[in-house]
């Protein structure tokens, strides 16, 4: 059965939730599952813009069939080539074989190394930055958003409805429950964390990229956002934007301290536990804290993004940085963090080295701070190191 949401008069959602998935690209937990958008456009001509995952196939191609009512499909617009979007191509073509490819160069060779598809030449509609589409009562323009985040990305703007089609740009992992809109849920409580985590660990890389996007985009008359995931933005549309210029510029989000740690026994987690409360004392508030074991690194990536401080504590294991905390490292540095200050607690019974080892890391961050001298802890927690930790929570404070 169709499940279609109206989006404007001439627009429909025609995408579908997985609610089934577990990890998004194999790697993020998605205990709320995840939309696929897709947008149908009815005018003169009619434009399909993007597909989906193929796991939500026959969902999408009963929305379709639904909207067009018998109509064909003039135009297919691809703004963003990774599966999870286009997995559909061959079939659409298939179905519709009078469709034209709107895309640009990069997605036509991209198009030739996902599938073997063989289109004359006149199918295509390649575009390039400033150009447009003329669908008889709507005008699509073309934006180019290279690593935003894959090389081919570009966002389609309907300039009679003042739409933004931003690919992957403004999306959040979560199935939309029955309402399309942000406006119809509590966006900023139940799913800004997720955007928060769909951000960091998607784009976050790539800030420069986004900021450009960012910079275009404020010269459209933007009215609505249409995601490929997630909710449809059409009111507080600078709630989602003020935070995306956060997270592209590597601004904290809040004043306060994040604390991963890696525990094997226990005792680390003490020491975590103990400088929590030392900064809590001293008037701290929102402390994060996370065990590195328990949590997956993206949840804690995320956090990092919106902490203005960040306090590894970790184990030393097999003379290196505890298996667990050095992957959340590694991952954090490929996300290209900066601009944060951060201290360090090691703890290794008899050869704590893992201080040093997380240090040459977190050098590497670009604006990063490390504050304080690291404390070093010997298989439990006793009074100097108490003593070392409540020295540590009052500088952390004073750089606040």
């Amino acid at each position: 059965m169709y499940n279609v949401k109206k989006i404007t008069k001439d627009l429909s959602w025609v995408g579908a939730n997985d609610r089934r998935l577990a990890l998004f690209e194999s790697v993020y937990p998605v205990p709320n599952g995840v939309s696929y958008n897709s947008y149908l456009l009815m005018d003169d001509k009619t434009v399909l813009l993007d597909t989906v995952d193929k796991s939500v196939n026959h969902q999408f191609f009963e929305n379709i069939e639904h909207v067009l009512n018998g109509k064909c499909l003039d135009y297919l617009v691809i703004n963003h080539m990774e599966p999870d979007h286009c997995a559909e191509i061959e079939t659409i073509i298939n179905k519709y074989p009078q469709v034209k490819i709107v895309c640009n160069s990069k997605t036509q060779q991209m198009i030739g190394q996902f599938f073997d598809i063989n289109l004359s030449e006149n199918q295509y509609v390649i575009v390039k930055e400033g150009d447009t589409l003329n669908t008889g009562n709507h005008e699509l323009h073309f934006v180019m958003a290279p690593m935003v985040h894959w090389p081919e990305v570009m966002v389609t703007y309907d300039s009679t409805d003042k739409i933004l089609f931003s690919a992957d740009a403004f999306g959040s992992f979560g199935a939309v429950d029955g309402n399309i809109f942000a406006d119809e849920v509590d966006y900023d409580h139940r799913y800004m964390d997720e955007a928060r985590r769909y951000y960091t660990n998607i784009v976050g890389k790539y800030g420069v990229q986004v900021n450009a996007l960012l910079t275009k985009a404020s010269n459209l008359d933007v009215a609505i956002i249409c995601p490929l995931h997630g909710y449809v933005w059409r009111k507080d549309l600078n709630l989602i934007i003020d935070k995306y210029k956060k997270w592209a510029s590597y601004e904290p989000e809040i004043s306060s301290v994040l604390i991963p740690y890696s525990s094997v026994y226990g005792n680390t987690q003490n020491c975590a536990e103990f400088l929590a409360s030392e900064l809590a004392n001293l008037g701290v508030k929102d402390i994060k804290m996370y065990d590195v074991s328990v949590v997956h690194p993206s949840y804690v990536v995320a956090d990092a993004f919106k902490y203005s401080h960040i306090v590894f504590a970790s184990t030393t294991y097999n003379m290196e940085i505890f298996v667990n905390m050095e992957i959340l490292l590694n991952d954090i540095s490929a996300h290209n963090l900066q601009n944060r200050k951060v201290a360090i607690v090691e703890n290794g019974s008899w050869a704590p080295v893992c201080g040093n080892k997380m240090s040459e890391v977190i050098s590497k961050w670009k604006n990063t701070e490390i504050i304080g001298n690291k404390v070093c802890v010997k298989s439990s927690l006793k009074t100097e190191q108490a003593e070392e930790l409540k020295i540590l929570a009052k500088e952390i404070v004073q750089s606040m």
